[in-house]
């Protein structure tokens, strides 16, 4: 695989031809240490043999055109694709690099299936996340026989796009987040209005509309009657991003990182169709902010900073989110929090905001079905791992229960473990 673009035409030596060339310079040593001629011979062909394969470099290969495609739906990615080229005897040394994205698992290594005049590719990739949105770049490599050298070809080599769609929430009508906490001692006043949620019966005024007349408890109860209406206020929700590492390593840290992301532009987009006002912070080393808004300018905004969000250097004390966050965003706004972090429960975010009078919900990343099969364990007790790893990740999040919901996402492609968590939150008043 290689780490980065790479200059057309460039030869590029293997590890193979820098070893020949140490055992032909130890020879040459040899041969004028004990002054024999003999081992002469043998190390000016060891250092001659790399400069030989590279002049087989066969001149027909002077362009070579890629073209791929990427089919497959849900977590299954196929990359398929072929070069097309005048490559005669040449086409078994010929190869694509490709680089697989950190959030997929190489289910299908790269086939080939050569003629002299086309060579097709295809690999198969397992999606470990629900969302990914990549554009991939190809390398298109000659290799001498020998396998002492490459180089790289020129033509077409147009990138690849694999994106697949974060899972959102479809069960927004039935939520009732309250905007502000009561603080002890305080009655909540309610809004009556013309429209909205039924909330009662009344008599009729003097002035009444008869549309807002109920004709069938009119009848019932033997006079006129209306309904009453408690009049919609509008929702206002933050989403917060924990971007601190973990214990796990940078690895399970950069796919926890995607699922977070995943998470909020699932909610993002979710709430602001519903036209929630929704605010964005992350938390890394400070906390990044956008404010409570709607609209579709605003959700562009809230989508780029989702994207733009990356990994903290190390984690900083909770205590810095909660004072943070009081910065920017009035107490008593509905938190969702987005973290995977389990390791010690001091550095939890939901205790200090929850402190500082934010309400707040936690949705946790669970490492545990990315982490499945990589103990090379037989099903029986990969099995019994996962349980036995679900049940230490469950007595860690149980004590988060006293400051509002918790929801161990461990079922990537839906949120609607979140939504029954929410509803339960607004019934209960929490």
């Amino acid at each position: 695989m290689t780490d980065g673009p790479s200059r057309y035409g460039v030869h590029r030596w293997t590890i193979r031809t820098y070893l020949l060339l140490v055992g032909g310079g130890a020879l040459l040593t040899v041969a004028v240490a004990s002054k024999d001629p003999v081992p002469i011979f043998f190390g000016l062909a060891l250092l001659l043999a790399p400069f030989a394969a590279a002049w087989s470099y066969p001149r027909t290969l002077d362009r070579v055109d890629l073209t791929w495609k990427e089919a497959g739906a849900g977590p299954e990615i196929r990359v398929r694709g072929s070069l097309t080229g005048a490559f005669g005897n040449s086409a078994g040394d010929v190869s694509v690099q490709v680089t697989p994205p950190v959030e997929v698992v190489v289910a299908k290594e790269l086939t080939y299936k050569r003629t002299p005049r086309e060579v097709q590719f295809a690999t198969d990739w397992r999606l470990r996340v629900p969302y990914l949105s990549r554009e991939l770049s190809a390398v298109v490599l000659w290799g001498d026989p020998l396998g002492l050298g490459e180089r790289v070809l020129e033509g077409e080599r147009p990138t690849l796009t694999v994106a697949r769609s974060p899972p959102e929430m479809h069960t927004l009508t039935y939520l009732r987040l309250s905007r502000t906490t009561p603080l002890p001692g305080e009655v909540r006043s309610r809004r009556i209005g013309l429209s909205g949620e039924f909330d009662a019966l009344r008599l009729v005024e003097g002035n009444e509309p008869v549309r807002f007349i109920n004709w069938k408890a009119t009848a019932r109860l033997g006079r006129l009657v209306a309904n009453e209406y408690e009049a919609e206020q509008r929702t206002d929700l933050i989403l917060l991003l924990d971007l601190r590492p973990s214990s796990f390593g940078g690895y399970y840290d950069e796919l926890l990182l995607t699922l977070g992301q995943a998470a909020c532009l699932g909610l993002a987009r979710s709430f602001l169709r519903s036209r929630f006002r929704l605010g964005f912070a992350s938390f890394g080393e400070f906390v990044t902010a956008l404010p409570l808004s709607t609209g579709r300018t605003h959700g562009f905004r809230v989508v780029q900073a989702i994207l733009a969000s990356r990994l903290a250097p190390r984690a900083e004390d909770p205590l810095r989110c909660a004072f943070g966050m009081r910065r920017f965003f009035l107490p008593g706004t509905t938190t969702i929090i987005v973290s995977g972090w389990t390791d010690d429960p001091a550095m939890d975010l939901a205790p200090y905001l929850r402190r500082v009078g934010f309400p707040v919900v936690l949705l946790s990343p669970s490492p545990v079905p990315m982490r499945e099969g990589t103990g090379n364990l037989d099903p029986h007790r990969e099995g019994l791992a996962r349980r036995v790893e679900r049940l230490e990740r469950r007595v860690r999040l149980a004590p988060l229960w006293s400051y509002g919901p918790v929801v161990d996402w461990d079922s990537y492609g839906s949120l609607e473990g979140l939504g029954r968590a929410l509803r339960v939150r607004g019934r209960r008043g929490v």
